[in-house]
């Protein structure tokens, strides 16, 4: 059966960029240029060129791709000016990319209001800008500001703006749902009334933003209306609660019915296995951390803590998973947790490497030692490498690999060289390793000269030199630090999670609990390395 295309228009570089607290830089919008194309996404809307010296120069030094369309983004021109002489279009155009998407007013209120101009004026703003793309060769797209309400206020003139871009030849007409408001059985009504309209599907795009929780349903009502593109960020990065979640969007298209029958898209099944890990490089662009319940990528979205869900996971995964996690490159996990139960416990031991027979003494010890230690404070659901290596220890199969003889940190207050105070940590870290004492010293400078605490400098000092280990922790980085206090049954501890990541693309999470938050961040640290140095096969 021959199946219809459906077209993804990626705006994490343009709109995404409207996310409080992100900012791209050149570098960063070439890296995720290339991340988008790898992906398979047909476009990519780099920004406004001259909006910024940031938009600018990476229009000027375009982005290495290979298979999708790069695209500028601009407004229609203004009244009282001709397309040709507009200097904003002009600026879009002297971009020189494939295809240029330019935004234009489609609701009477915001005309008149925002724009200050008739509603012809604007109507041959858009029909005049349009063409004047077209001539000048370039693929149009109009975005269609505001249309949903627009339409609802006065259908009439929204359509006639769509009309306006389509008749002047625009390859795509996008309806926009600019406020995020619009529900998605509203949008398919409206997007089919689009298409009885006469403006064909084949043209017709789609952009959601996320203010009612429901962008990523009303792109997918408005596909299976008949709109065949789909504008979204990867993340859902956006202003506001941001845009249609294109992480979310893609997997749906290509694994759920009626679309995985039905359409194809640039994405193949391949390439989606890339999926985690896109949305991950972003967040690590970002500086930020994943959300774990993320659908599809989150470090949760295959977790099952109860054990009657990983019982049943055991016999069949679809008992308890919608897809498996593997075609999009995520991975189960079997949280372990004082709600644990047997079938729990050896699931996640296999999914190690360790074989325990089902009813051996050892997995009741074990998860004895998992209650009562979560008692003191210790969360094993959200870190899976500390559990293993408790898991480990009571099993006989823990390596030991080297010897922490002693740590210090000190912490001082001085004045530098500007005559003004910050704080310095200094970590001083003792380690025995195949009988050789070994001593490293760092601080908690960064490069920039700033200071990072505490914890940092200890972690640079217990990282700095584990002589034969040295090669297999060098590519290691922390990504995540929490912190929380809690009841440890009979006075408060400091519970410390920390997540890491290596250049193979694992992320786990250790655990360390104590009342002093540098000894259970050491804790933590200290489980992160072992688990590294397991996982790569060092030789204990």
């Amino acid at each position: 059966m021959t199946r219809e295309r459906l077209y993804l228009f990626d705006t994490t570089l343009r709109d995404g960029q409207q996310t409080q607290g992100v900012q791209f830089s050149t570098e960063d919008k070439h890296r995720i240029a290339e991340l988008l194309d790898g992906l398979g996404v047909d476009y990519i809307e780099g920004g406004w060129p001259g909006a910024n010296p940031t938009d600018s120069a990476f229009f000027e030094a375009k982005p290495n791709i290979s298979k999708a369309t790069f695209t500028a983004f601009g407004m229609t021109k203004r009244t009282g000016r001709s397309a040709e002489n507009d200097d904003v279009l002009a600026g879009v155009l002297n971009a020189d990319t494939p295809a240029v998407c330019l935004v234009g007013k489609t609701h009477d209120y915001h005309v008149t209001t925002a724009l200050g101009c008739t509603l012809e004026e604007n109507r041959e703003n858009i029909a005049a800008s349009i063409a004047h793309l077209v001539a000048q060769g370039r693929e149009a797209l109009f975005d269609a500001e505001h249309f949903f309400d627009g339409y609802k206020a006065n259908p009439e003139y929204a359509l006639d703006c769509l009309r306006a871009a389509y008749d002047a030849g625009a390859r795509w007409v996008v309806l926009c749902d600019t406020n995020g408001g619009t529900l998605p059985r509203e949008i398919a009504q409206i997007t089919r009334a689009v298409i009885d309209s006469g403006i064909e599907g084949a043209r017709l795009g789609i952009h959601t933003h996320n203010d009612t929780g429901m962008a990523v349903a009303g792109s997918l009502a408005a596909v299976e209306a008949g709109a065949r593109q789909i504008q979204g960020t990867l993340n859902g990065l956006g202003e506001r609660c941001g845009n249609a979640d294109l992480v979310s969007i893609i997997p749906s298209l290509l694994l759920k019915e009626p679309f995985a029958s039905s359409f194809e898209t640039g994405v193949t099944k391949a390439g989606l296995k890339s999926l985690t890990r896109a949305s991950r490089m972003l967040d690590d662009i970002l500086n930020r951390v994943p959300q774990r319940n993320a659908p599809y990528v989150g470090a949760s979205a295959f977790a099952h803590k109860a054990g009657l869900h990983a019982s049943a996971i055991l016999k069949n995964p679809d008992t308890y998973e919608h897809v498996d996690p593997a075609v999009v490159g995520n991975s189960r996990i079997i949280p372990m947790s004082n709600q644990a139960g047997q079938s729990n416990l050896r699931r996640r031991l296999a999914e190690a490497g360790i074989a325990v027979e089902k009813g051996d003494p050892a997995l009741a010890r074990i998860l004895e030692i998992i209650k009562e230690r979560e008692a003191a404070g210790y969360a094993y659901d959200t870190a899976q490498a500390s559990f293993e290596l408790v898991a480990r220890g009571e099993l006989g199969l823990l390596p030991q690999f080297f010897e922490v003889k002693r740590y210090k940190v000190t912490v001082e207050r001085r004045k530098n060289k500007y005559n003004k105070m910050i704080s310095l940590s200094e970590a001083v870290v003792v380690v025995k390793v195949r009988g050789e004492k070994m001593l490293s010293v760092s601080e908690s400078l960064d490069e920039t000269g700033s200071d990072r605490g505490p914890v940092n400098a200890l972690s640079k000092a217990l990282s700095k030199d584990l002589g034969p280990y040295q090669a297999y922790i060098d590519d290691l980085r922390l990504v995540d630090f929490k912190v929380r206090i809690t009841d440890g049954g009979t006075e408060a501890v400091t519970r410390v999670v920390i997540d890491s990541e290596d250049a193979q693309g694992r992320r786990w999470s250790t655990v360390g609990v104590s009342p002093n938050i540098v000894d259970a961040s050491f804790e933590a640290l200290l489980d992160a390395i072992q688990w590294k140095l397991i996982r790569d096969g060092a030789q204990a």
